[in-house]
């Protein structure tokens, strides 16, 4: 008769139920994984498959109470890696929403189901061809087999992470507005100088009407602007990605704890 102890269960239990914590923090904050057109179970058999690869898990009752903020610490983890992947997108997003206020398409916003709110034309139309292109540099792959070399970086064990990484994250944060500020500048420096032109033309021809002038000028700027910076889009892309996972890399190392003191002898 097979027989099976509670010490048996333990480690079974804490074998899956500990890796998947990150996995799962992972899908629910990275890019392409929190999609809410992905499947749930598509996501958590992606979980499943991956546990074969994962090294030997810390023998603690997953219902104890260390058990417990393991779990919760792997949740963190998880949805940490996730969320520095996701600040290259948010980068994206705010180049997006800086060149439609400055073309005038401010107006043109429309409810997004994955954002769960209203978001600008533009914004949607980078953030699809970011997304398109994560996907053509097989970006969806790397973050799972990042995910999985973090359990090789930074083990699963009831050791505290350290403070340093939830610092660097929210100083990562701080880019955002900075890379979206540098992708967005080629075409907001073409719209500047389509607005210096109508000013200069509204004070040449006075009875000249700039709100029916103006904006035509200003949108087919902007289109123009947008047009020529595809060209280069795909680069400057690949490098955020790269730097995304740089980024992963670094904070994961700044969350590990450190190894105990050798006592002097």
């Amino acid at each position: 008769m097979l027989s099976v102890t509670a010490a048996q269960l333990d480690a079974w239990l804490a074998a899956a139920a500990f890796p998947l914590a990150r996995l799962l923090g992972l899908f629910a904050a990275a890019p392409i994984f929190s999609n809410r057109g992905m499947p749930v179970r598509v996501r958590l058999a992606v979980g499943i498959a991956l546990l074969p690869a994962m090294p030997p898990m810390p023998e603690v009752a997953p219902n104890s109470g260390i058990g417990l903020a393991i779990f919760g610490q792997q949740i963190f983890i998880g949805v940490a890696v996730g969320f520095m992947m996701r600040l290259v997108f948010a980068a994206v997003d705010t180049a997006g929403a800086l060149i439609g206020m400055q073309m005038g398409l401010s107006f043109a916003i429309f409810f997004d189901p994955d954002a769960g709110g209203q978001t600008a034309v533009l914004s949607d139309f980078l953030s699809l061809i970011a997304t398109l292109l994560f996907l053509a540099v097989n970006g969806h792959l790397l973050m799972i087999e990042v995910l999985v070399r973090s359990f090789e970086w930074l083990p699963v064990g009831a050791e505290v992470v350290r403070a340093q990484g939830w610092g660097y994250i929210a100083r990562a944060g701080a880019t955002v507005f900075a890379t979206g500020l540098l992708l967005s500048l080629p075409v907001l420096g073409i719209l500047l100088v389509a607005n210096i032109s109508l000013g200069v033309l509204t004070r040449a021809a006075p009875q000249l009407n700039l709100f029916a002038v103006g904006f035509p000028v200003t949108l087919t700027a902007g289109f123009i602007g947008v047009l020529l910076i595809m060209t280069n889009f795909a680069p400057v892309l690949q490098s955020l990605f790269e730097r995304g996972f740089d980024d992963i890399g670094h904070m994961l190392e700044l969350l590990a704890p450190l190894p105990p003191a050798v006592p002097p002898r």
